[in-house]
C-alpha cells in the first residue's frame, strides 16, 4: 500500500499556530520598518495593548484588524500568514507498494498501479504504472479531461491517438490532450510497461 504522510488538519488549522505565525509576521514587519510598537499601533489604528497581544500570539485578530495591520506594513494580507502553508500533503509510494487500480481495461495480463494521489476535492495529477502482457487482447480507447504524458519503460506497442497510431519503444515519450480518443491498439513486444501521468485542468478554468 502507498505510504502517505498526511498532516493532521486540526493541527494545521490550530488557532494557536495561526496567532503565533501572524504575531511573528507583524513583529517582523514593524522591525523592518524601524517603528516602535506605539508608532506601529498608531499607523495601524489599533490600540497598543492589542498590538502587544497580537505580536505575542495571545489573540486572534479580526479580519478588519488584519487588514489594518497589512495596510500599515504595506504588504498584502496574505503576507501575514506566511509560514502556515509550509506543510503540504506528501505521498510516498515505496517500490512495489502502490495499490492496484480496478481500471476500465483491467483483466488477465493487464496490471495498473496507482503511484500516489494527493488529497483534495479535485484531482490534479494522476500517476500510474501500466503493465500489459497479453499481445492478442483488444483494448478500449479512452477520453478524459486535461493532458496525459506517457513514458515507455519496456516492450513495444502501437498507440492510437485520434485517427493515427504511433509505435512506442522503450525510452519514447508522448504527450497529448486527453479529450481525443487514445489507447494501445497493438502490443508488438511484451510485456509492455509504461508510466502514465494525467494532469487535470484546474477547477477554476
Amino acid at each position: 500500500m502507498a505510504e502517505a504522510y498526511e498532516p493532521d488538519i486540526e493541527q494545521l488549522m490550530d488557532s494557536a499556530d495561526v496567532c503565533r505565525v501572524v504575531g511573528l509576521r507583524v513583529r517582523e514587519l514593524r522591525s523592518d520598518m524601524g517603528l516602535t510598537m506605539a508608532n506601529f499601533a498608531r499607523v495601524a489604528e489599533i490600540s497598543l495593548g492589542m498590538l502587544s497581544k497580537i505580536e505575542h500570539g495571545q489573540t486572534a485578530p479580526s479580519l478588519a484588524t488584519l487588514v489594518r495591520l497589512a495596510k500599515a506594513g504595506r504588504v498584502p494580507i496574505t503576507a501575514l500568514f506566511r509560514g502556515l502553508d509550509e506543510e503540504h500533503d506528501l505521498v510516498i509510494v515505496k517500490a512495489a507498494d502502490g495499490h492496484e487500480i480496478l481500471h476500465e481495461a483491467s483483466g488477465p495480463g493487464r496490471f495498473y498501479q496507482d503511484l500516489g494521489t494527493l488529497r483534495g476535492p479535485n484531482r490534479v495529477i494522476e500517476p500510474m504504472l501500466a503493465v500489459l502482457a497479453e499481445p492478442d487482447e483488444v483494448f478500449p480507447l479512452y477520453q478524459h479531461p486535461g493532458v496525459e504524458f506517457i513514458y515507455m519503460l519496456e516492450g513495444v506497442m502501437e498507440y492510437s491517438y485520434g485517427a493515427n497510431s504511433y509505435r512506442l519503444d522503450p525510452g519514447d515519450t508522448v504527450q497529448f490532450h486527453g479529450e481525443v480518443a487514445h489507447g494501445p491498439v497493438e502490443l508488438v513486444e511484451t510485456p509492455v510497461r509504461f508510466l502514465s501521468i494525467k494532469v487535470y485542468p484546474s477547477s477554476a478554468e
